[in-house]
């Protein structure tokens, strides 16, 4: 097959040359890094992908094919996918397409040939920045230099209610920011009757669901811009046992008055080691989020997680409104089971709540 030439042009004005796969088209978005050696399928399809190139540190990518049940949701979110090389011949069992078709069936831009560690590098060091994918060099820089993402939680939630699990269990109702479909299926292993709910869902149509919990899940974007969204976790918190998990803990900060900021070039990857500051166990975690929570500015949270590479937040508890959210991915299986334990916890909560009511 012949190599197509494309060209990925950071905004600094850096320039690299690759091959196309996937789709064949040209774009604008934000460029990132992760470091998983494994897991693209879950990359591909985790909305808080959305708006942006992600690029893959470990340098072959494809090698078992893509499986559909180990995806995170019905399609791909990120805007392109860039990998060192692309493995054409995936050998599995499990294994239903190459890499490259399934790009190619969801519209997505490929580039392969790139010296990623290179770019990783210049991410690393310049922080995260937009960069466009061209078929020729890129000349006016205008598209780059307006590029952010906005409206990616509206863009990403389900547009409908969906009902998982048994409907004898306990009722817990799913906020859909971008919700990854594991953190469904452990709660589904635990016997509860999930309802996931769109984002623009109100506090008080959540309520009028009767949960016995609340999951507020992961999703994209910058925490801040879901004004609507903060101001009903405000008045649903303290009414039920809830559980945060990635944007789900940022936007519970900032509904507890706290304040989030945008990381260099954030955490992403499935080897992120998070610190238990009660008992000084540290847990190999799986993460992606471009935001933190700054961990002075809760004034009624406890920190309970820190990340041991950097010590930023991981993790807030909120006894009084039987609450407690984490930034990393619990159902993401990183260590590969550590963090399974907090969806146990929040089936304790819901246990101990209903003992109470």
């Amino acid at each position: 097959m012949k190599k197509v030439k494309a060209y990925l042009t950071l905004k600094n004005g850096k320039q690299f040359v690759g091959y196309r796969f996937g789709a064949d088209d040209e774009m604008v978005g934000e460029l990132v890094f992760t470091t998983g050696m494994t897991g693209y399928i879950e990359t591909l399809t985790d909305p808080s992908y959305f708006g942006q190139i992600v690029t893959q540190t470990f340098p072959l990518i494809g090698n078992y094919g893509m499986i559909s049940p180990d995806r995170e949701s019905k399609k791909s979110w990120v805007s392109a996918y860039i990998v060192r090389e692309k493995c054409d011949d995936p050998s599995n069992f499990r294994c239903e397409e190459t890499l490259d078709k399934y790009l190619k069936e969801n519209n997505i831009i490929g580039l392969y040939g790139i010296d990623t560690r290179e770019l990783t590098k210049i991410v690393r060091e310049a922080g995260v920045m937009n960069a466009a994918i061209t078929s020729k060099p890129l000349a006016d820089f205008s598209e780059v230099n307006k590029f952010i993402i906005k409206d990616a939680v509206k863009s990403v939630t389900c547009n409908e209610v969906e009902y998982y699990g048994n409907p004898e269990g306990y009722k817990v109702a799913v906020w859909d920011f971008g919700a990854k479909e594991n953190i469904l299926r452990e709660l589904v292993k635990r016997g509860c009757y999930c309802i996931k709910v769109p984002s623009c869902y109100t506090a008080e149509q959540i309520l009028s669901l009767n949960p016995d919990g609340l999951m507020l899940t992961n999703g994209p974007g910058d925490p801040a811009e879901n004004v609507e969204i903060i101001e009903n976790i405000k008045k649903i918190a303290g009414k039920l046992p809830i559980f945060g998990i990635c944007l789900g803990h940022q936007l519970f900060a900032l509904a507890m008055g706290g304040k989030t900021k945008k990381m260099k070039y954030g955490h992403r990857g499935a080897n992120q080691p998070v610190k238990n500051l009660e008992t000084g166990r540290v847990y190999i975690s799986s993460q992606n989020h471009g935001y933190e929570v700054i961990s002075s500015s809760v004034p009624n949270g406890k920190l309970t997680y820190v990340n041991a590479n950097d010590n930023t937040c991981e993790g807030f508890e909120y006894p009084e409104l039987n609450a407690y959210t984490v930034q990393f991915h619990p159902e993401a299986c990183g260590g590969p089971q550590d963090a399974s334990f907090l969806f146990d916890k929040f089936i304790q909560n819901i246990e101990e709540s209903k003992r109470n009511a």
